[in-house]
């Protein structure tokens, strides 16, 4: 007679840690990840180039790829292609991969299907570093400002895991998220308080609030690089954890699972994550969001999946909607995280309603 743990194994569903789901199942799933994998790889070297090679003066693909191999005698095309486009669409690789893959984690450890990486106050706490760094020290530039609001960032998402942590229990989803969600309003409320006294830090704070690739330079890029490969490597290590997870913390005991060390390092790689990403950008909102869900609806829910197509996705997300607002408004531009939340109302509403139609 199997134990009430085989059961739970088989109620994980294709790909789970136990892989006592049907098998047919299991190599749908598996296969429709690997050519998901393989088609974001290619859609992430097509992103990448239309990046490089679209904005406000085009640039033909010769003179790309001479610049990028042959720079030879420095060309307006060539200062244009080396100087800004590459260090801004290295810029939204990063920032996207990071966005994806923490907002995968986020929804994974809070059980949440609408939590992305502010719910952990990762945005809010950068938001408050970035203000006061502006306000108190004077500070006017990206990189500048890049470590105040990674500062912010760490200090939000270690408040929220010491108060989510507090009590009996433990930490739990319940508990992070409320806790995420009561330091966030209070991290919001005294931005508001200093931008509402302070106007000059007021128009510093709109250039980096409204979310943006644009005038961040190679050395943001480099500043953040470290942060973002180290909170990779850490989402990778905690997939398993979460699919262990998922089936509940005392099934995940049973099965052997460290929960709380598990915790802890899937917080840790949000931080890094969101972190260097809203501090280098701006908070770029739905792409945490979003691309968690549409990468389940192939992969299915193991996370050994998720998270690394989740990231290849981000990444193109962000590099197609940075190409899409400089050629919607040419010869001007719209920022990414105009474009992000444009793309991004619709289809948060259209999976609230999915989620009411499925409770009746």
């Amino acid at each position: 007679m199997p134990s009430s743990t085989d059961a739970a194994l088989r109620r994980q569903g294709p790909g789970g840690p136990g892989r006592a789901a049907p098998q047919r199942g299991g190599l749908l799933h598996q296969r429709r990840s690997h050519l998901l994998g393989l088609l974001l790889l290619v859609l992430v070297v097509v992103a990448a180039t239309l990046s490089i090679a679209v904005g406000s003066r085009g640039i033909g693909p010769g003179a790309v790829w001479q610049a990028l191999t042959d720079p030879g005698v420095p060309t307006e095309e060539t200062v244009i292609v080396r100087e800004l486009r590459v260090p801004r669409t290295a810029l939204g690789l990063m920032a996207g991969l990071a966005l994806g893959v923490a907002g995968a984690l986020a929804q994974g450890h809070t059980r949440n299907p609408l939590g992305d990486p502010g719910l952990l106050g990762v945005t809010a706490g950068a938001s408050l570093g970035v203000v006061l760094a502006i306000h108190t020290l004077g500070v006017g530039t990206p990189a500048g400002y890049v470590w105040f609001a990674f500062a912010g960032a760490l200090l939000g998402t270690v408040l929220v895991f010491a108060l989510g942590s507090a009590g009996r229990g433990g930490a739990s989803p319940v508990t992070l998220a409320l806790a995420g969600a009561a330091l966030s309003a209070l991290f919001y409320a005294l931005v508001r308080a200093v931008l509402v006294s302070d106007t000059d830090s007021l128009d510093a704070f709109r250039f980096w609030v409204v979310g943006a690739l644009a005038g961040r330079g190679a050395d943001v890029a480099w500043q953040v690089a470290p942060f973002i490969v180290a909170g990779l490597l850490l989402a990778l290590v905690n997939a398993p954890a979460l699919d262990l997870l998922g089936l509940g913390e005392d099934v995940a005991r049973g099965l052997g699972q460290r929960v709380w060390p598990a915790r802890l390092v899937g917080l840790a790689a949000v931080t890094l994550l969101c972190g260097a990403a809203t501090a280098a950008c701006g908070p770029i909102a739905f792409v945490g969001l979003i691309v968690p869900h549409v990468v389940r609806a192939f992969t299915g829910p193991a996370h050994r999946w998720l998270v690394p197509c989740s990231g290849l996705l981000g990444a193109v997300l962000l590099l197609l909607a940075d190409v899409v607002g400089r050629v919607v408004v040419h010869p001007g531009e719209l920022q990414v995280g105009i474009v992000l939340a444009l793309v991004g109302a619709p289809f948060f509403i259209a999976l609230i309603r999915r989620r009411r139609l499925a409770s009746t």
